[in-house]
C-alpha cells in the first residue's frame, strides 16, 4: 500500500511542479488560441498542460519499476509495461501537442491514436480473453488478431471519450482520477484473493494515473490557469485504457469461483468508469450525424453545456458530474466486493441517473448559476425616492428636460406655442 501511495505522490509532485514551466512555454510559443463560440471560458488560456502530465507519468512509472513489490511484478509481467506506456504515451503526447499548437485534421489525429494503441499491442499490452461466468459459456479466449483489433478499439474509444468530456475546468482530470481510483480499488480487491502480476501492474498504473491527475487539478480547477488540451486528454485516456486492458486476469479459472458480478467486473468496470464520457461521445456522434455534420465537428451540445444552460455554475456542473461518475464506478466495485447478484447493476444505473436528474433539475435555476439571471438587490429600507444632487443644467444646444409650469395659464401657453419649458429654480440668496 505504501508503494502505491509513494508512486502517486511522486507523480503528483512532478506534474504540479512542471505545470508553471509548461504554462510559460505555451504562452511563449502562442499555444493559447482565441476564445471560440463553443468555449465556456472567456479569456484566452494556454494549453499544453498534457506535457506536464506526461512528465509526471514517466517519473511515476520509472519510480514504480524501482520499488520492491511493484518493480518485481512489472518485471515478471509478460508485457513490457513501463516501456510500452512511455513510448505510446510519448507518441500520443506529440500528436496532441501538434494539434493544440497548429491544429490537426481529425483523421490524422485518429491515425495517431491508432498508432499509439498499436504500440501498446507491440509491447504485449493487450486483451487476452473476455471473462464470462461458467453458466454463460465460460471465458472466451482471443487469438492474436482478434485481441489486437479489440485492444486498439478499446484504447481509441477510451481516448476519444475522455477527449470529448474535456470541456470544463477540471472535468476530464477529475473524472479520469475517479475512474483510476475505482480501477485501483478493484485491483486491490482481486489481489486479496489471488496473486497475479497483472493485478499489481493494474494497481501501479492506476496509482500513477491518480497522482498525475491530482497534481494537475490545482492548476486546472475553475478558474483554470492552464488547460490540458488534447495533449493531456488523449494521454490520460490512453493510460486509463491500458489499466482497463491489464485488469483482466491472465488465468480465467482464477475468478470462476467468484459471483457473476465479480467475473463480469472486468467488462462492467470500464463501462462504469467511462459512462459519462461514453454517453457524451455517443450522443455527440448521433447529434452531429443527424444534422449532416462530421462526427468530429465541434458543437455546444455536450452534457456539461446542458448543465450550464439550465443555470449551474462551472464548479457545480463539474461536481455534479464527479458525483455521477463516483456513484457509477464505486457502485460496481462494491457490488463485486459484497457478492451481490448481477441484476443489481441496473439498480445502480437507475440510482446514478436519479442523482443526475435531481442535481441537474431546472428548479436549481437562479441559485447562483453562471447562466442564471442576476437578482436585483433589495434595499434594506424604503424611505421614498433617493436624494442626491440636482440634475446638471444642459447646454442650450441640447434639449433641456421639460417640467410643467406651476401656473395654469403659463402651462397652456407653452403647450400651444410648442416651446420648450425651462424650469426656473428659486434663488438661494
Amino acid at each position: 500500500m505504501r508503494e502505491y501511495l509513494f508512486m502517486a505522490l511522486i507523480s503528483a509532485a512532478v506534474t504540479y511542479l512542471l505545470v508553471p514551466l509548461v504554462r510559460r512555454f505555451a504562452i511563449r510559443i502562442g499555444a493559447m488560441p482565441e476564445v471560440r463560440e463553443r468555449d465556456v471560458h472567456t479569456t484566452p488560456t494556454p494549453r499544453l498542460g498534457g506535457l506536464a502530465m506526461y512528465g509526471g507519468l514517466v517519473i511515476g512509472l520509472l519510480t514504480a519499476s524501482q520499488l520492491t513489490h511493484t518493480g518485481e511484478a512489472l518485471a515478471g509481467y509478460d508485457a513490457d509495461v513501463v516501456t510500452g506506456l512511455i513510448v505510446a504515451g510519448g507518441l500520443i503526447t506529440v500528436t496532441g501537442f501538434l494539434d493544440d499548437w497548429w491544429g490537426m485534421d481529425a483523421f490524422i489525429k485518429l491515425g495517431g491514436q491508432i498508432a499509439a494503441a498499436g504500440v501498446l499491442v507491440f509491447f504485449n499490452l493487450r486483451l487476452l480473453y473476455i471473462p464470462l461466468p461458467k453458466d454463460w459459456g465460460g471465458s472466451m479466449s482471443l487469438d492474436y488478431t482478434l485481441s489486437t483489433v479489440i485492444t486498439i478499439l478499446v484504447v481509441v474509444v477510451t481516448i476519444n471519450a475522455v477527449n470529448f468530456v474535456d470541456g470544463l475546468d477540471g472535468l476530464a482530470a477529475g473524472i479520469v482520477c475517479i475512474a483510476a481510483m475505482a480501477t485501483w480499488a478493484y485491483s486491490i480487491f482481486l489481489a486479496q484473493s489471488m496473486s497475479a502480476g497483472n493485478i499489481t501492474t493494474t494497481a501501479a498504473i492506476a496509482a500513477v494515473l491518480i497522482g498525475t491527475c491530482l497534481g494537475f487539478l490545482p492548476h486546472n480547477f475553475h478558474p483554470a490557469k492552464i488547460f490540458m488540451g488534447d495533449t493531456g486528454a488523449m494521454l490520460i485516456g490512453l493510460v486509463l485504457a491500458s489499466s482497463i486492458v491489464t485488469v483482466t486476469p491472465l488465468d480465467p479459472a482464477a475468478i470462476d469461483d467468484m459471483n457473476k458480478v465479480g467475473v463480469l467486473v472486468p467488462l462492467m468496470l470500464p463501462a462504469a468508469v467511462l459512462v459519462l464520457p461514453l454517453v457524451d461521445l455517443i450522443t455527440a456522434v448521433v447529434r452531429r450525424t443527424s444534422q449532416g455534420l462530421s462526427p468530429f465537428a465541434p458543437d455546444r451540445g455536450h452534457l456539461h453545456h446542458r448543465l450550464l444552460d439550465i443555470g449551474h455554475s462551472q464548479r457545480r456542473s463539474v461536481l455534479i458530474m464527479y458525483a455521477w461518475a463516483f456513484l457509477f464506478a464505486f457502485g460496481v466495485v462494491l457490488m463485486s466486493r459484497e457478492g451481490v447478484p448481477v441484476l443489481l447493476f441496473p439498480v445502480v444505473i437507475v440510482l446514478a441517473l436519479a442523482v443526475l436528474v435531481l442535481m441537474a433539475a431546472p428548479r436549481w435555476r437562479g441559485r447562483g448559476g453562471a447562466h442564471s439571471a442576476p437578482r436585483r438587490k433589495q434595499p434594506d429600507n424604503d424611505d421614498g425616492p433617493p436624494t442626491g444632487p440636482m440634475p446638471p443644467i444642459l447646454p442650450d444646444t441640447q434639449v433641456r428636460p421639460q417640467m410643467p409650469p406651476t401656473d395654469g395659464p403659463s402651462r397652456e401657453r407653452a403647450t400651444a406655442e410648442g416651446n420648450p419649458v425651462i424650469p426656473v429654480f428659486p434663488s438661494r440668496s
